[in-house]
């Protein structure tokens, strides 16, 4: 349930969280919903939802992908523009996902532009790689209960032994390993810079410290929030 801060809003919000795999944006976009009020936007949530839906943007991107192909930026933002009407969004939406190049920003602040509205606030949680590596590749978890474990930073009490519910069996995604993580960051940073520079040029690029715990940097995009739709 949103807490006080969403009494303050004079307008409502539209912000862009960035940041690589394993930054931790769907966590905080989580808390912020909660505290504030917002909806969490994310691409592929709002294209299955079209679909099932059978909207006429939902139509024309099931075409697409039944036929092999990309959905385009167009049906893109033509499934977010409907998603944007509903009622639960009049306190504003957190993007994830969307956009990822300097043209869907462009169509984007078009489209919100038609509407009234412009991007609050473009969040870029930061990290560093190396650490980042770390931290991602060394995760496993309890394949009985999904407890979270890391070899460096959290193991059991018991060697080999779930502290939750006993179990002796771990599983690691096939993606969590060093060289697939280096190899999605850089693909993040090739893909992102263009983006933050986008959105610095624009006043709007707000810069995170992605590295410490999760309550401080809710905190700080909490404060960034409150001062983006004040």
């Amino acid at each position: 349930m949103p807490d006080a801060d969403t009494q303050t809003r004079t307008k409502p919000a539209v912000l862009i969280l960035l940041g690589p795999p394993g930054a931790g944006k769907g966590t905080q976009a989580r808390m912020l919903q909660e505290r504030f009020g917002l909806v969490q936007l994310s691409t592929g949530d709002l294209l299955r939802a079209a679909v099932k839906a059978e909207t006429e943007a939902g139509k024309r991107a099931k075409a697409a992908m039944d036929s092999g192909g990309l959905v385009s930026d167009e049906i893109v933002l033509a499934i977010l523009k409907d998603r944007m009407q509903e009622p639960d969004v009049a306190r504003g939406v957190i993007l994830d996902g969307f956009p990822r190049t300097t043209g869907q920003a462009e169509a984007l602040d078009a489209l919100l532009s038609e509407e009234g509205k412009t991007v609050a606030a473009a969040i870029s949680i930061e990290v560093d790689d190396d650490a980042m590596v770390r931290r991602v590749s060394g995760r496993y978890t309890c394949a009985n209960c999904g407890e979270g474990y890391h070899d460096e930073f959290k193991q059991p009490a018991k060697a080999g032994v779930c502290d939750k519910c006993g179990g002796t069996e771990f599983t690691r995604r096939a993606d969590d390993n060093a060289e697939t993580v280096k190899a999605r960051l850089s693909a993040y940073h090739a893909q992102t810079a263009p983006l933050i520079a986008y959105y610095e040029a624009r006043g709007v690029l707000e810069r995170v410290d992605g590295m410490g715990s999760i309550d401080a940097i809710a905190t700080e995009l909490g404060d960034i929030v409150k001062q983006a739709t004040a």
